[in-house]
């Protein structure tokens, strides 16, 4: 496949800036495969698409302020620090991203709010740097939950809120290591989980900590040559143990929530469609044509053109009925991107 058969002109209109509320009142279109029709609801009747003994996996990654701003130091410069994951916790280093990176060289010391002091001590690419927290005791999680910034995707055009701490973040959210939320997710609200686990599907978690390659531009024109970056990952012992008995019995469906749920089920996929429990790092990039092994319906947002997001769907609905889907939902005046409308194929 080609970069350009996913491009798509997307106006600046349909991209939503703020999200539905509540959440599961968004629109929502059903993309039916095997028949190739396409219906439209709200999210909060996607129950009515399950069935008992179906499985629905979850992200369960949770987004965390990971925006700080300091003072370089003798110069008191403004510097924004991107958190971006941490290395070595116990040693306070972190793998980051400084802006106006011009000012800001190996040796330099920044300050930030609490008395709190990192030092640069690595630069990485042109924006990317490594730092150390000089302070033993500091919790840098703990730390940004007071004086950090939501880490808004870069096509919105407003800055982030107080808001934003809870709506850029699914109701599951447990475990603390994403700079981008799982998108797909953040339409589910707490009843509209517990009504559908009384239907008897199960509500299964897995963890990936979506990273910032989720929003780099893809630079060559044949995508099998695109590299993805390495992004951390964890399969429960029980998740995977469901999902596989679910599997060998065939009494029910797995449906992805998201993109990121989807990569990390097919990244630990056997052959014969069971998976492997565990944790590590996965650079898994999926793109048509690709044999899916594990999932069997996937819940999604509309996504950006030319995006590794985009790609993925797009192997699993198939390429031209989902370009055709994107049509439809621009003239209908669907929301996209992360605070828009959602999409269920099956």
């Amino acid at each position: 496949m080609r970069l350009s058969n996913f491009r798509y002109i997307l106006p600046k209109t349909k991209i939503a800036e703020k999200p539905a509320s509540p959440r599961d009142s968004c629109r929502l279109m059903v993309l039916n495969r095997r028949k190739k029709e396409i219906d439209h609801k709200n999210f909060e009747d996607i129950s009515g698409y399950f069935k008992k003994g179906d499985l629905l996996v979850v992200n369960n990654s949770r987004v965390f302020p990971a925006k700080i701003f300091g003072q370089k130091e003798k110069t008191d410069a403004k510097i924004e620090v991107f958190l971006l994951r941490v290395l070595n916790k116990d040693a306070g280093l972190w793998d980051v991203l400084v802006d106006p990176a011009r000012k800001v060289r190996v040796g330099n010391k920044i300050y930030f709010d609490e008395d709190i002091v990192a030092e640069v001590v690595d630069n990485t690419t042109s924006r990317g740097r490594t730092i150390r927290f000089l302070n033993p005791e500091v919790d840098v999680f703990s730390l940004v939950e007071r004086i950090g910034h939501v880490p808004l995707p870069p096509y919105f055009t407003r800055l982030p809120v107080d808001s934003d701490k809870e709506d850029y973040q699914t109701v599951y959210a447990s475990q603390t290591g994403a700079v981008v939320a799982p998108m797909a997710g953040m339409h589910f609200t707490m009843p509209l989980l517990q009504k559908i686990q009384k239907m008897g599907v199960k509500i299964l978690p897995i963890t990936l900590h979506p990273s910032l390659s989720t929003f780099n531009a893809i630079e060559v024109e044949d995508v099998s040559k695109h590299k993805m970056d390495s992004e951390y990952f964890n399969i429960p012992y029980q998740t995977a143990m469901e999902i596989n008995e679910t599997k060998i019995n065939k009494t029910g469906r797995v449906i992805a929530v998201g993109t990121s749920t989807c990569r990390v089920l097919e990244a630990n996929a056997t052959v014969d469609g069971k998976i492997k429990f565990g944790s590590g790092w996965t650079d898994k990039f999926i793109y048509p044509p690709y044999q899916f092994k594990v999932t069997d319906a996937l819940i999604t947002n509309f996504q950006q053109p030319e995006t590794t997001l985009l790609m993925v769907v797009s192997a699993f609905a198939e390429h031209r009925l989902l370009m055709d889907a994107y049509k439809v939902a621009l003239k209908s005046e669907y929301q996209f991107l992360a605070y828009g409308d959602a999409m269920f194929i099956y």
